[in-house]
C-alpha cells in the first residue's frame, strides 16, 4: 500500500479531469475548432493584451519607435498575404539576446531581439515571422490544449486501474504503470506539436511568397537557429525536441520553396502578331525550362519584383506587336530592403548590449580589424553606440558622410539630430528635427524624439508646439505607452496638469502597472477644481479600468479548472509565457 496516497492523487486529478470533460454546452462563437470552447476571440486578445502590458512592466518589450514601426510593417505585410488577412495581430519585440519567438494567444506575436541580430537577411527574419503568424491563423495554442484534455483522460484512467490492481503487489508495477503513463502523455504532446510545426512550415512558406519574399529564407533561418545551437554546444536528441531543428524539416522546407519555382523571376515576352492577330496570355514557362529571357529588365520589372506575382504590361509594344507582358513571380526584393534590414538590425544590436562601453568595442575594434566590416549598417551601428556611450561629437562625425551619400533617409538624420541633441548643440538639433518632420510628417519616431528634444528646451511655447505634433498620434495610437509619456511631459510644462495626469495614467496602465493607473486617476478625481467634462472623462476611464484591475487581482490568484491560467497560460510572473516556438 506504499503508493496509496499517489493513488488518491491521481484519482482526483482523473475525476476533476472527467467532470471539466462534462461542462454543460456554453454557445461560443465558432473561431475554427471545438477548441473555442477554452476561450472566446476577445477573451483571447484580453489576455495578450495583459501579457504584454505585464511583460512592459518587466522591461521585457523594446518600445523603440522605429524597431516597433519596423516589425509591424514587417509582420504586416505578411499578414496581408496569408489565408486569414486578420487585422488583429499585435507584433513586439522581447528583450531578451536569445534566437527565438513565440506566438501568444490574441495575435500577439513576439520576436526576441537576438533573433533579429542572428539573421543575415530580412527575408529570414520573414520566415521565422510567417512561421509564428501560422501558428497564430491555425490555433495550434488552442488546438494543442484541446489534444491533451482529450487524451490525458483515458491514459490517466488507464493508470489509475493498473495502479489499483497492484496495490498488493510486491513489485514496481505501479510505478511502471505512472511512469509509463506519464511518458505516453508528454510524447503525445511531442507528436503533436511536431504536426503543428509542419503545417506552420508549410503555411508559412505560403505566405512568405505571396508577400514577395524568398520562400527558401525559412530553409535558410532554419539553418542558421542549427548553426548556433552546435556553436553554443547544445547537443539534444532530435526525438525528445518538440520543434526539431533537423536536417529533415530544413530539407522540406527547401522542397516547398522549390515548388513555389521563387524566388527567380520570368518574363514573358509577347508573341508578334499583326494588329488583327489575338493576344497570348499564356503563363511564363516553369523556370526550369526558362533558359533565358528576352531583353533587358526594365524599371517596372525591379519594381514587380517586391510583389509575390506581379503582372506589368508595357505601354506600347514594338511595331505591330501588342505590348510586352511581364510576371514576376517571388523575386528578389532588392537592395534597399536589405539595407534598411540591416540599418535595423545594427539598431537592435545597440539597444540589447549589455553596456555602451562594450558595444562601442565591438564596432570600433571590428571597423579598425576587418575592412569588410566597414558598410553603412556598421558605421550606423557605431554612431548609435558613441551616442550611448555619452560621445555625442564622435557620432556627429561618423554620422555626416553617411547622411551626405544617403540624404533621402529618415533613419541616418534621425541619428544624426540626436547626436547633436546631446552634444548641446540645440538650435542645430532642433532644425534638423524639423526639416524631419516636414519631410515625413506622422513618422512617429521623428515626431517623439522632435517633441523630446522641445520638452527639453523647458519652456511653455515650446510644449505647446510638442502637444501640438504629439496630440494627432496620440488620438491615432493611444494604446502606446511612449507616446502618453511624452504627451504626459509635454501637458505638465504646458500648464495642463489634469491632462498630464490622465496620460501619466494612461502611460501606467499600458506599462503593466493598472493598480497605480487607478489610484492616480481616483486620486485626480478627488480634485475639487475639475470641470464637468474633466471629470465626466476621468469617472468614465475610472469606471472602464476598474473590471479590469479587479480582473487581474481574480487572475493573480490560483487558477480554477479549465481556465487559461489551469491551461498553462501563464506569463512573466513565473519566468515563462505561453509560447510557440520555431
Amino acid at each position: 500500500m506504499r503508493f496509496a496516497p499517489v493513488i488518491s492523487t491521481l484519482a482526483v486529478a482523473c475525476l476533476s479531469a472527467l467532470a471539466g470533460a462534462r461542462e454543460p454546452d456554453v454557445k461560443l462563437p465558432d473561431i475554427g475548432s471545438s477548441a473555442a470552447s477554452l476561450a472566446t476571440p476577445q477573451e483571447l486578445r484580453e489576455y495578450g493584451a495583459g501579457m504584454l502590458q505585464e511583460m512592459r512592466a518587466y522591461d521585457l518589450v523594446v518600445d523603440d519607435p522605429l524597431l516597433v514601426d519596423y516589425i509591424n510593417a514587417l509582420g504586416y505585410r505578411l499578414v496581408a498575404s496569408s489565408d486569414h488577412p486578420d487585422p488583429g495581430f499585435t507584433f513586439f519585440i522581447v528583450r531578451d539576446d536569445q534566437i527565438n519567438a513565440f506566438a501568444a494567444p490574441g495575435g500577439y506575436v513576439a520576436t526576441n531581439a537576438g533573433l533579429i541580430t542572428a539573421m543575415d537577411t530580412e527575408d529570414e527574419l520573414a520566415g521565422v515571422l510567417a512561421h509564428e503568424i501560422s501558428h497564430v491563423e491555425q490555433q495550434h495554442i488552442l488546438r494543442a490544449f484541446e489534444d491533451q484534455k482529450k487524451m490525458s483522460i483515458p491514459i490517466m484512467l488507464g493508470m489509475l486501474g493498473v495502479m489499483i490492481a497492484s496495490a498488493h503487489r510486491t513489485d514496481d508495477a505501479a510505478a511502471a504503470a505512472m511512469m509509463t503513463g506519464t511518458s505516453l502523455i508528454q510524447q503525445r504532446q511531442i507528436n503533436f506539436t511536431r504536426g503543428d510545426e509542419a503545417e506552420a512550415d508549410r503555411v508559412g512558406i505560403q505566405t512568405l511568397a505571396r508577400a514577395g519574399f524568398d520562400p527558401s529564407a525559412m530553409a535558410g533561418a532554419f539553418q542558421t537557429l542549427q548553426k548556433v545551437m552546435r556553436v553554443n554546444g547544445v547537443d539534444i536528441p532530435e526525438f525528445l525536441l518538440d520543434h526539431p531543428l533537423d536536417t529533415r524539416r530544413i530539407a522540406d522546407a527547401k522542397a516547398r520553396a522549390e515548388q513555389l519555382g521563387c524566388p527567380k523571376a520570368t518574363r514573358v515576352r509577347s508573341t508578334p502578331a499583326a494588329a488583327t492577330g489575338g493576344l497570348d496570355l499564356s503563363l511564363a514557362p516553369r523556370r526550369a525550362d526558362a533558359e533565358s529571357t528576352d531583353g533587358p529588365a526594365t524599371e517596372a520589372s525591379a519594381v514587380a519584383a517586391s510583389e509575390a506575382t506581379t503582372v506589368t504590361v508595357a505601354e506600347r509594344g514594338e511595331g505591330n506587336a501588342l505590348p510586352r507582358v511581364t510576371v514576376a513571380t517571388c523575386a528578389p526584393r532588392g537592395k534597399p530592403a536589405q539595407a534598411y534590414f540591416e540599418l535595423m538590425r545594427e539598431r537592435m544590436r545597440v539597444q540589447i548590449a549589455k553596456s555602451a562601453t562594450a558595444i562601442r568595442s565591438y564596432y570600433a575594434n571590428n571597423l579598425r580589424d576587418d575592412p569588410a566590416f566597414d558598410s553603412t549598417a556598421n558605421r550606423y551601428g557605431y554612431a548609435l553606440a558613441l551616442t550611448a556611450s555619452r560621445e555625442a561629437p564622435a557620432a556627429i562625425e561618423q554620422l555626416r558622410p553617411l547622411v551626405a551619400r544617403a540624404p533621402d533617409s529618415p533613419e541616418l538624420r534621425l541619428a544624426l539630430a540626436n547626436a547633436q541633441d546631446q552634444a548641446g548643440r540645440r538650435d542645430e538639433a532642433l532644425a534638423t528635427f524639423s526639416q524631419l518632420h516636414r519631410d515625413f510628417p506622422g513618422n512617429r519616431a521623428i515626431t517623439l524624439a522632435y517633441s523630446d528634444a522641445l520638452v527639453a528646451r523647458a519652456d511653455a511655447k515650446s510644449a505647446r508646439l510638442a502637444l501640438e505634433l504629439l496630440r494627432p498620434l496620440v488620438e491615432r495610437s493611444a494604446d502606446d505607452p511612449e507616446l502618453q509619456r511624452a504627451f504626459a511631459r509635454a501637458s505638465e510644462l504646458a500648464g495642463d496638469k489634469v491632462r498630464a495626469s490622465e496620460a501619466y495614467a494612461e502611460a501606467a496602465w499600458l506599462s503593466g502597472h493598472a493598480e497605480d493607473a487607478l489610484n492616480q486617476l481616483k486620486a485626480l478625481s478627488k480634485q475639487a477644481d475639475l470641470s464637468y467634462y474633466q471629470r465626466s472623462r476621468i469617472d468614465a476611464r475610472i469606471a472602464e479600468l476598474t473590471p479590469a484591475v479587479l480582473a487581474l487581482r481574480k487572475h493573480s490568484s490560483p487558477s480554477e479548472p479549465g481556465s487559461l491560467a489551469a491551461a498553462g497560460f501563464t506569463c512573466c510572473r513565473t519566468g515563462r509565457s505561453t509560447v510557440t516556438n520555431p
